[in-house]
Order: structure tokens, then sequence, then C-alpha cells
């Protein structure tokens, strides 16, 4: 049988000092890994319950993506408008693309000549409370005043006699007011260019009635053993509805509004819709195509919003007529679902 001898096993009072010394050590530095531990879960834990505050303005001059506020959700990255002050007159440009100055210059149509001073240069950034001031020299802004003539609308009414017509309002003329920046040399103009124009005064429309009423027979004696009923001619009479509220026919003035109303009946549309049409325009903006607001920056026939707009229905939107008044009508039908809704809407609010 074989004989098994147990092995000597080391006991505390048998270790060497050498040996105490490295057991202490590896304890130190197990204790060291544990409190680091401890205190970078602390470090965690405390980020995590006090969150940094997050950015909610937005400024396009961050070249980081900033974070938009509640306030600034419709704004997809870019300024929306930018003022420009040529020798000491402010105008609003709007737009959505601007990237530089020279791109609001661009969208407001602002020309620089030789000799001009920008500040700040062509290719700085803009943002919304960047202000771009244009000094020429030997120009100055310089106000004038133009007519706009306005129309005559024919409104049917029962309350007449048929073939005879009454003025029911005097037509006024319109006040155009432009804003040039003009330069001269002595008493020659060398160069002139519009800096704002907007209705001063709108037209009013000479309103003539126009009787539908047919003429009344001679009165006929009548028995008198019943009173109680009606003649059938007054019952007649007391069933035609009044048109006094029909919206008119207006006559087209100049070539603008003569090519809109051959343009409208030609494709679907109405004698009221043209006078929608002119009533409107001539409030908003005389009919001026180059009519700009320089408040808001509204610009053309329609006073578009940004007048870029208006590029949907053709490249030159900025200087054409017929393309302005096609996005016009379009916008109306858009919005109002007619070109006599955006009236009714224009009479009830004085805008559209």
């Amino acid at each position: 049988m074989a004989t098994h001898h147990k092995a000597d096993q080391p006991t505390l009072r048998s270790l060497t000092r050498r040996q105490w010394i490295r057991i202490a050590s590896v304890c130190a530095a197990v204790g060291l890994v544990v409190a680091g531990g401890a205190a970078t879960r602390s470090i965690y834990s405390h980020a995590s319950a006090t969150p940094t505050a997050q950015p909610t303005a937005y400024s396009i001059s961050d070249e980081h993506a900033a974070s938009r506020g509640n306030a600034r959700d419709a704004l997809d990255g870019e300024p929306t408008y930018v003022n420009v002050t040529i020798n000491g007159k402010t105008r609003t440009v709007l737009g959505t693309n601007f990237t530089d100055v020279k791109s609001v210059l661009d969208a407001g149509d602002i020309t620089l000549e030789s000799g001009d001073t920008v500040e700040p240069s062509l290719k700085t950034k803009v943002d919304e409370s960047t202000t771009i001031t244009i000094n020429r020299a030997g120009a100055k802004m310089e106000t004038e005043e133009s007519k706009i003539p306005f129309n005559t609308v024919k409104k049917e009414t029962s309350s007449l006699p048929k073939g005879t017509e009454k003025v029911e309002t005097e037509g006024q003329e319109g006040i155009l007011e432009r804003t040039n920046l003009v330069e001269r040399s002595g008493d020659k103009v060398i160069s002139t260019n519009t800096f704002a124009s907007w209705v001063k005064k709108a037209p009013v429309e000479k309103v003539i009635l126009v009787g539908t009423a047919d003429p009344q027979p001679a009165a006929q004696p009548q028995p008198t053993t019943d009173t109680s009923a009606g003649s059938s001619s007054d019952s007649d009479n007391a069933s035609k509805p009044a048109s006094n509220n029909s919206i008119g026919t207006t006559a087209p003035v100049g070539e603008m509004q003569q090519w809109a109303h051959d343009y409208l009946l030609a494709n679907g549309g109405t004698e009221a819709d043209f006078t929608a049409t002119v009533f409107i325009i001539s409030h908003e903006s005389g009919w001026s195509v180059t009519a700009t607001n320089p408040s808001s920056g509204a610009y053309g026939l329609a006073q578009a919003l940004p007048g870029s707009k208006m590029a949907s229905h053709g490249a030159d939107w900025a200087t054409n007529y017929q393309t302005q008044l096609k996005w016009f009508w379009d916008y109306c039908k858009g919005r109002y679902g007619s070109i006599q809704g955006a009236y009714a809407f224009w009479q009830a609010n004085h805008w559209y």
C-alpha cells in the first residue's frame, strides 16, 4: 500500500518579511483600482443628473450645426431678410438663399456702380443682424410721384330702369411714390436706380350703375272687392333679386390691363375675375412691375413676398408683367380658391 505524505502548508507565522511586503503592495494596488472606479461612477452619475444646457437660439454665423428653438423651427438654416442702406435710405431685402453680401444685392436687384463703397465686403457672410451700407459719391436719394389712373366699373342694378345709367362714385387717380438713387453731372442725370416704390394713395374706381328693370305698365283700375291679395306684378317685383352687390365689369386701362383681360377670358376666366384683378393690383402696386415695399421687401404687381416666389412661373419674373400676373392668379386660386375669393378677403382685411 502506497504511503501518502501530507504537503507542508505555509502559515502566517512562517511568512518572511519580504513576503509580507509583497502582500501589502498588492492590497494597496487593488485598493487604488477600486477607489478610482468609484470616483469615475460618481462623476458620470453627476453629469447625468445635471445635464448641460442646450442652446435654443439660432445663429447663421455659427460654423457648426446649431439647435433650433421652437420659435425658429420655420427657418431652414439661412437668413430670411437683410437690411440695405444706400446713402442713408434703408430697405429690407427678403430671400432664402443668402450666403454673402453679394447674394443679398443680387436678390434685391441692387446694381453697384464704379466708385461705390460697400461695407461689409461682397464676400462677407450675412445674417439677420447684418446691415449692408452702400455709399455712392455724387449721388443722392430723390423722391418722385406719378399718377395711377382709375378704372371705370359698371354694375347692374334693378333699382334703375333698363337703358339708364347713374354715376354712383366718381373716380380719383392714385399716387405712386418712387425713391430713386440719382447721379447727376450738373443738371444732367447720368444714372437713376429705383430703390423703392409704393402706392401712396390707391386710385378710386369710377362706379356707374346700369339699370336692368323693365318699364312698369300703366296701372290699371282694380276691383275693390278683394284687397287681401297683392297684384301679380307686385309679387313678381318682390321676387326679383337686386344685383347692386355685383362685382361689376371693368374697362381695361393700358397695355397690361388689356392683356390681363384678354388672357383671363381666353382661359376660362370671367369679367368679374378681371375686375377683382384690377382692384387688387391697383391697390397693391399701382400696376408697377418693379414696385418694392421698402419695409417688407414685397415685390412686383402682386407684391409677392419674397418676389423670388414668382420664379416658379418664369425666369423673367422680375421684369415681365405677364409672368407676374400668371403667378398672381395661381396664388389666388391656391390660397383663396379663386381670384374673386382673394378679392373678398382683401375687401375684408385690406391685404391678401
